[in-house]
């Protein structure tokens, strides 16, 4: 068995709202800490109706508080968004208010469109070539401070907070190898380098203080019910999203259909889902159990992050029971 964490992207729901999301994601926290997951881990999106943690940082106070032990951190914070000392005092905050359990994992990605970083950042200044020297300069922050250190983040400095590279490219695995940083695959939505990108991390990874060796958490998803049918139902809630975002109309969660087959005739579309969502488990315990065994058997990662997509709240905290059930 290896450990088993949560992606919570806050969902917003047809017919719900973002208070209603944010409240669902205090309460599924609670639940997983129960429940036995490592880990409660919410990502930055701007200008997504259906995402409610685009203030990552307060998101994370907000469940971190409605627990106590599990760790909460950032799947992740897009550093290009943001100054390196924000985002140091932020975590550095988080991790004195909630000391030994915040992570921060950061990418280079916008986590939006081009309109909506530009009103981000006031400008396109922010670099993302300049990602390898942004991490270095945001873990200094965490270091312990020395006594000539000019710039400081106050709380921050020596939080030590463990920083990840998450990526869905080659990239981030060759930056988490030479830096020695755990390495986190976003393989819940973009499994298409997932294999090349874990083995060149493991091969040219480079021991370091922060890591002694390899430590790679792919993203799974996990729609797990009491039945086939009944997940194959829920799953068609993040098969409508992707339709709906890839087509340039995304919104809310939307409401579970009996058939996807009228949504899905494109054959474009149809491949579309199929090599976005290729790593998602869809059904009852002993299809979900046969799935998660051949994921870890076939890419070894040391930890899984699973993410549910699910309309109904209650059908989410089922999902997440029957995993835990499985793989703990």
């Amino acid at each position: 068995m290896i450990p088993l964490s949560v992606l919570d992207l806050s969902p917003i729901v047809e017919g719900g709202s973002a208070a209603a999301a944010l409240a669902n994601s205090a309460d599924l926290a609670r639940h997983c800490e129960r429940l036995g997951y490592r880990r409660y881990w919410l990502a930055e999106h701007h200008n997504m109706p259906g995402i409610a943690s685009a203030a990552t940082s307060l998101v994370i106070g907000h469940v971190a508080a409605a627990t106590s032990t599990i760790r909460v951190g950032a799947g992740g914070i897009m550093l290009p968004n943001h100054a390196p000392l924000v985002i140091a005092e932020q975590f550095g905050t988080l991790a004195t208010l909630f000391p030994g359990r915040i992570d921060l994992g950061v990418g280079r990605a916008p986590g939006t469109d081009q309109r909506t970083a530009m009103a981000l950042r006031r400008t396109l200044a922010g670099d993302p070539d300049r990602f390898p020297q942004d991490v270095l300069e945001l873990i200094s922050y965490f270091d312990d401070p020395k006594p000539d250190q000019a710039v400081r983040a106050v709380p921050g400095a020596g939080t030590h907070v463990p920083v990840w590279i998450l990526g869905s490219s080659l990239y981030g695995a060759q930056l988490a190898a030479a830096l020695g940083l755990p390495y986190a695959f976003a393989s819940h939505f973009a499994p298409e380098q997932l294999e090349p990108a874990i083995a060149i991390y493991r091969a040219r990874f480079r021991p370091s203080a922060h890591l002694e060796a390899p430590y790679v958490m792919l993203g799974l998803n996990v729609f797990a019910a009491d039945t086939d049918a009944e997940a194959k139902r829920l799953f068609t809630s993040l098969q409508q999203a992707f339709i709906n975002l890839r087509t340039g109309h995304p919104g809310p969660l939307p409401r579970p259909v009996d058939d996807i087959a009228p949504l899905t005739g494109d054959p474009r579309i149809a491949a579309m889902l199929e090599s976005a969502l290729s790593c998602s488990l869809v059904g009852g315990a002993e299809t979900v159990a046969a799935g998660l065994a051949a994921f870890i058997d076939r890419h070894k990662p040391d930890e899984v992050m699973a993410t549910a997509m699910i309309h109904d709240h209650a059908a989410r905290k089922h999902a997440f029971g029957i995993l835990a059930r499985i793989g703990m």
